[in-house]
């Protein structure tokens, strides 16, 4: 079987993966990890997100945040903008690439955003033109698109018609998401196959969690099928909010400890990576969400 030589990881943990996180953490502690992540390696992170702080409280320091990091040459920085109102307020920060999101299932979207896929699409079609008026990279990302926490299984006939979707607003890259960890390999590889009818798989990437361990299993499956962009969180940093006490996205360290074991390249250095993990944990005080960086700290203290 022929796997990528290469792979590119999008590390979300400073925002999907801080989120949720209830305490609430300071802009130097979320810059710090910014830093740490690309002195890892890391050449796309994934920082903060404009939406409302009334939504989403830890997010209020968005621009503080993107302010204060030390951008590197070669590193994307990107930001999730909801609507245009976030968009306006990103753009000041330049930020290198914008996140839109949608759900493959309809009741997802109702309960997350208050109206349907095709709703959603319509907002956030001006905002998708206003980024690439600016010259700003757009990527989606497509939630439940193997399952729904009020649906159950999602067809992957849903996926397809939101990834159709997707490019007709002008997204140019495609995010297919595990959002709340139920998927399974052929699950999963169903769900890249519609996406593929109206994306290219170099503009196609996987986004899984881990919520029933399956996550680290459905990115080889997504490997099988040539897909080479992943998006992952440091320290496996976010819950799933759904589905109670469960682990969130799949961690950082244990997929590059998976590709590195494969001989395949991401350019990361996997013990900066678990000093990064291990940064960001403390100061949450709890322990990382990897089993690669709890083995290798176990390894240094030994």
């Amino acid at each position: 079987m022929k796997y990528p030589s290469r792979v590119k990881l999008v590390d979300v943990g400073p925002r999907d993966g801080l989120q949720n996180e209830k305490q609430p953490v300071p802009a130097s502690v979320k810059i710090e990890l910014v830093h740490r992540l690309q002195a890892a390696g890391l050449k796309e992170i994934e920082v903060t997100s404009f939406v409302s702080p009334k939504w989403v409280p830890q997010m209020a320091d968005n621009a503080e945040v993107m302010a204060g990091i030390t951008r590197l040459p070669g590193v994307r920085y990107s930001v999730l903008t909801p609507n245009l109102q976030g968009f306006e307020a990103a753009l000041k920060c330049r930020p290198d690439e914008i996140v839109v999101f949608g759900a493959a299932s309809e009741a997802f979207s109702q309960k997350n955003i208050n109206c349907s896929i095709a709703e959603s699409m319509a907002r956030f079609a001006p905002v998708v033109e206003a980024a690439l008026t600016a010259g700003i990279y757009v990527r989606g990302a497509m939630s439940c698109t193997v399952g729904c926490p009020y649906e159950g299984e999602v067809a992957p006939e849903r996926v397809s018609y939101l990834a159709a979707l997707m490019k007709g607003i002008g997204v140019q890259h495609i995010g297919v998401a595990d959002t709340i960890g139920v998927g399974t390999p052929l699950k999963v590889q169903r769900a890249l196959e519609a996406t593929l009818r109206h994306f290219d798989i170099n503009d196609v990437s996987g986004h899984f969690h881990d919520t029933y361990g399956q996550a680290l299993a459905n990115t080889l499956a997504a490997l099988q099928m040539g897909v080479w962009q992943f998006d992952t969180s440091v320290a496996g940093l976010g819950g799933c909010p759904y589905a109670k006490g469960a682990t969130g996205n799949v961690a950082t360290e244990d997929v590059v400890y998976l590709l590195h074991g494969m001989g395949i390249e991401t350019g990361i250095d996997l013990e900066k990576l678990v000093d990064a993990g291990k940064f960001i944990s403390d100061f949450l005080q709890r322990k990382p969400n990897s089993r690669a960086a709890t083995a290798l700290l176990n390894k240094r203290v030994s």
